[in-house]
């Protein structure tokens, strides 16, 4: 494989893994119901999604073009951190969705507590 076909499955790596990492802080950040920071991250690892893939493209089109892409360990490291962000991406959606509704339905609760109380 050649410098410009390593330098794109590093590029792969490096994109996907920060990708992966904001998308875990973005977890943790609802969890600690700083929703508008954990959506911020979600925003950040979904652009850097975008940005590994255009050089997962890359490598795509020069295959299609005939230019065959040796498979070999950076590579093959390469698409297990796209994918592996991929599936960070998607969960963190959903447990930032979660956590959300689940401090709704706190401030709901907390709100007929107090409501409970002044009756009493």
């Amino acid at each position: 494989m050649d410098d410009e076909k390593y330098a794109a499955s590093f590029d792969i790596i490096m994109k996907a893994g920060d990708a992966k990492s904001n998308a875990m802080m973005a977890v943790e950040e609802a969890k600690n119901r700083n929703f508008e920071e954990a959506r911020r991250l979600l925003d950040e690892a979904r652009q850097e999604m975008i940005d590994s893939h255009v050089s997962q493209t890359e490598l795509i089109q020069a295959e299609a073009n005939g230019n065959p892409v040796e498979m070999n360990i950076i590579l093959v490291h390469a698409q297990d951190h796209f994918s592996m962000a991929t599936t960070a991406i998607d969960f963190a959606e959903h447990f930032i969705d979660l956590y959300e509704e689940m401090s709704q339905i706190e401030e709901t609760v907390n709100q007929y507590k107090t409501m409970v109380k002044i009756v009493v």
